[in-house]
């Protein structure tokens, strides 16, 4: 479960999916923008707020999960949710 309510004042704690390590994150404004920023260590990495709004989208219309294929190969490989954890594994070739 996360902490904080994601404002620079009180960021969300979060931990990587191991649960190894912590890392924080917090909806700003930059250059009349808005981004998520992480602060992993002493490295602060910027996401642009709309990338997290189409996914929740459409992961909302594809029923929480898509397929992810492989262009070059035209092969599935596994499938993930949007926070990047396995959901489902499949054999390459597998319909």
């Amino acid at each position: 479960m996360t902490k904080g309510d994601g404002t620079i004042k009180n960021p969300w704690k979060l931990k990587t999916p191991p649960g190894t390590s912590e890392y924080e994150m917090y909806r700003d404004v930059k250059d009349g923008k808005e981004v998520l920023v992480c602060t992993v260590g002493k490295t602060v990495l910027l996401y642009d707020s709309r990338a997290i709004k189409d996914l929740h989208s459409m992961l909302k219309k594809h029923g929480d999960w898509v397929e992810l294929m492989n262009k070059s190969r035209q092969k599935r490989v596994q499938s993930r949710r949007g926070d990047g954890h396995p959901k489902t594994q499949l054999e390459d070739g597998m319909d």
